[in-house]
């Protein structure tokens, strides 16, 4: 018999980009508790520690467990390998096991860099692994942990996510804008960029479904339609803000290859995600990735 009762939620990292859509989403599905890494109420919310995430979680017994925590400093993480598995492969599994015994469904969220970027055809759930970096291993790895507990889970890969709360590319673009005159930006890495608010709602709606159908339980992709590079991407955000009447300094904005613009962890070039099988199965359709960044860039600027 399908389960119709509120779910009780337990959200972490609620103050992360995502996290603060994800407060907004699940409201409606059942009382959610959500806590950032500070916790409250005696119960812990920083995902380094183990043992208060295995307290917290035994504490509220949730149906479902939303983890919008990581590492996500991908850089950085070249030089800290051991934090960043901690976080990252770790904390899941522990998420994970919990989980498995309270009977209830672990969403986690992963990404393109699980990827090694060859080629020019959007990947597919079933396409073989192959990270660059730090940082996609720790998340590669979480997807394998994961999965190996047996828990029910709903693990969604996404790409370039974005949102009106906190830094971003977008965001960081518009700055530099105002402040040089010319710009340079790669032109050879291709993904979509992807608003935590979409990602936030498509979870709700899943999760919906899940409470119905629990047999739907898996790994899916999860990001905008269409693409663009890095470089499209900065060209949209500089002609809208040209549109309405945003002082720029900038005069030319350069697109550059990957290989001009080192960074110690490297990028998938092929960033594309295949998301037939969410949308089939979740009977959704995904946006174009262009009118979810115009709406940030409004709300971001209070046009």
């Amino acid at each position: 018999m399908a389960r119709t009762r509120p779910l009780n939620i337990l959200l972490l990292g609620k103050n992360g980009q995502l996290g603060w859509e994800l407060q907004r989403s699940l409201a409606p599905l059942g009382p959610v508790t959500a806590l950032d890494r500070f916790g409250q109420d005696g119960l812990c919310g920083d995902i380094s520690n183990m043992d208060g995430l295995r307290h917290t979680i035994d504490t509220v017994k949730p149906d479902i467990l939303v983890n919008a925590a990581a590492y996500t400093a991908v850089d950085k993480a070249e030089d800290e390998p051991e934090l960043a598995i901690r976080l990252n492969t770790e904390a899941p599994a522990v998420m994970a096991k919990a989980m498995k015994a309270l009977g209830g469904c672990l969403v986690h969220y992963s990404t393109d860099y699980v990827f090694d970027g060859s080629g020019t055809s959007p990947w597919k759930e079933a396409d073989e692994a192959g990270p660059l970096s730090v940082y996609g291993a720790s998340k590669m790895a979480a997807e394998s942990a994961i999965q190996e507990t047996g828990c029910h889970h709903l693990i969604f890969r996404t790409s370039w996510v974005y949102a009106s709360r906190g830094n971003n590319f977008a965001k960081t673009m518009l700055r530099l804008a105002k402040e040089r005159d010319a710009l340079n930006v790669i032109n050879d890495q291709i993904g979509a960029p992807t608003g935590a608010d979409l990602i936030a709602d498509v979870t709700a709606h899943a999760l919906r479904q899940w409470q119905q159908e629990p047999q739907i339980a898996g790994l899916y992709h999860l990001a905008a339609s269409g693409e663009t590079s890095w470089h499209q991407y900065a060209s949209v955000v500089i002609q809208w803000a040209q549109s309405v009447g945003i002082p720029l300094a900038v005069q030319s904005v350069n697109p550059i290859p990957s290989e001009d613009y080192p960074v110690p962890a490297e990028r998938p070039k092929n960033s594309r995600l295949d998301c037939l099988l969410l949308e089939s199965t979740f009977g959704l359709v995904l946006p174009d990735w262009k009118p979810g960044v115009i709406r940030m860039l409004l709300e971001a600027n209070n046009v």
